[in-house]
């Protein structure tokens, strides 16, 4: 980063209050997301183990589909940031408008996309002749509520660009509470089966779209804005979300290439990295709070062309990633002997996965420079470097990832390869951070 002046413990205390206002409530939203799966795999996982596994198939394509357009929050947050920053609270809400129209067009091109091609997609992920017929049942009808979740994240991002990470705390609190309700009385009330499951979950989604409208449509009203869609605008949101698109789909490689490695080692490796792959994640989401803290703040202060304010803050939200790595870190290794044999009763996958977990736990306070500066050049609008960056950092982890099987090591060795991304993810961030050139202040970049 741009060296500036040591700030004073005042402005310290009240960048430590803006990042702890914004990040606590952004991290009990983004734990509460990943719930909706696990609800609806209890109540299904009562209905038999085909219809289990279907709904796990069909999960992980919906997941992989909402995931690759995570850019409508993070492109959506830093645009109406720099504009809140600016002071011009209706230029703010119009461009939250362009986000959302935007995500209602791209939903209901995957649902044309998904509904005929469900069965094939389905079977692309090796589904068994009993889970597939419940598979494509799920698919189809939680497709239908995809416009609904991508709704929701462009309204999220417009909410955390206007500092607000409370509302989305409970919206996906209702939203959680409403799809668990929903789901029970669905599949087992109306004996509906795993399409009552579907149907609660689609029902919930779009009660959350609406929640989320109705706030932003009472901003726009508020502040003049208008809800019309304009082309300009949509066009310059997709612009905009391109780059981290490209971002999103290197990342989604980088994991998906981790996961191919580690069933080449064997079962019990495979098994072992899932559990390690979803404790990471489970990490991932507090230090991703701090990130979505910076896009916020960082699109405000570079709003109000206050590049010095911009620069402080980074410094102090790096501060923050490293202290809550270095935590997480020391809770990971504590928590180890008791952490495994929440997932499996296998001595085979434990031994596998303890010394992983060791790896993890060492590498959470580079993961937490990572993620801080991730959101900080995401509220900078800095998507094009984002984008080159995670490239190289595939194009690096790529063929290392591949020997690993090769010279051995097992996910050990593997999650050294993950370490060594997350490094160079890490070197790539902090040049571009020290260089300045992320910092450009006005309204827009």
């Amino acid at each position: 980063m741009t060296q500036a002046p040591a700030a004073p413990k005042a402005v310290r205390r009240r960048h430590d209050r803006e990042i702890i206002a914004l990040a606590v409530p952004a991290f009990g939203a983004l734990v509460a997301e990943p719930l909706f799966v696990m609800a609806d795999s209890a109540i299904v996982g009562h209905l038999g183990t085909a219809q289990l596994a279907g709904l796990g198939i069909a999960a992980a394509l919906l997941t992989t589909a909402v995931s690759v357009f995570v850019f409508l929050a993070y492109a959506t947050t830093a645009a109406v940031a720099r504009r809140v920053g600016a002071g011009d609270l209706q230029a703010a809400i119009r461009q939250g408008m362009d986000g959302i129209w935007l995500a209602l067009l791209l939903g209901a091109v995957v649902i044309a996309v998904v509904l005929p091609t469900a069965p094939a997609l389905v079977d692309l992920f090796g589904a068994s002749d009993t889970a597939a017929p419940y598979a494509i049942t799920y698919l189809r009808i939680s497709a239908l509520g995809i416009p609904a979740m991508l709704i929701v994240l462009a309204a999220t991002g417009v909410l955390r660009g206007l500092q607000d990470t409370k509302t989305p705390l409970y919206v996906a609190i209702g939203g959680f509470v409403a799809n668990g309700v929903l789901n029970v009385g669905l599949v087992y009330g109306a004996d509906l089966g795993i399409a009552g499951s579907a149907w609660g979950t689609v029902i919930a989604q779009f009660g959350m779209a609406a929640i989320y409208l109705v706030v932003v449509v009472r901003g726009a009203r508020r502040h003049g804005a208008s809800l019309r869609p304009d082309a300009a605008g949509i066009r310059a949101c997709a612009q905009a979300g391109a780059p981290l698109l490209v971002r999103t789909l290197s990342l989604r490689a980088i994991l998906m290439i981790a996961t191919a490695v580690a069933a080449r080692l064997g079962d019990a490796d495979v098994a072992a990295h899932q559990i390690v792959l979803s404790l990471w994640s489970l990490l991932a989401f507090a230090l991703d709070a701090i990130a979505i803290a910076g896009q916020a703040i960082i699109g405000r202060y570079l709003g109000a062309d206050d590049a010095d304010g911009a620069r402080a803050v980074c410094r102090r939200m790096v501060q923050w990633g490293i202290a809550s790595g270095i935590v997480l870190g020391l809770l990971v290794v504590l928590a180890r002997p008791v952490l495994i044999p929440l997932f499996t009763g296998d001595a085979a996958v434990e031994d596998a996965a303890l010394p992983a977990l060791v790896v993890i736990a060492l590498a959470q306070p580079i993961c937490g420079i990572v993620f801080v500066l991730d959101g900080v050049l995401m509220g900078a609008g800095d998507g094009p470097y984002l984008a080159w960056a995670m490239i190289a950092t595939l194009a690096v982890f790529t063929p290392v990832a591949l020997l690993v099987p090769t010279f051995g090591g097992g996910l050990t060795a593997l999650w050294g390869a993950m370490t060594l991304m997350m490094t160079v993810r890490m070197l790539t961030l902090w040049l571009r951070s020290r260089s300045g050139r992320w910092i450009v202040t006005g309204a827009t970049r």
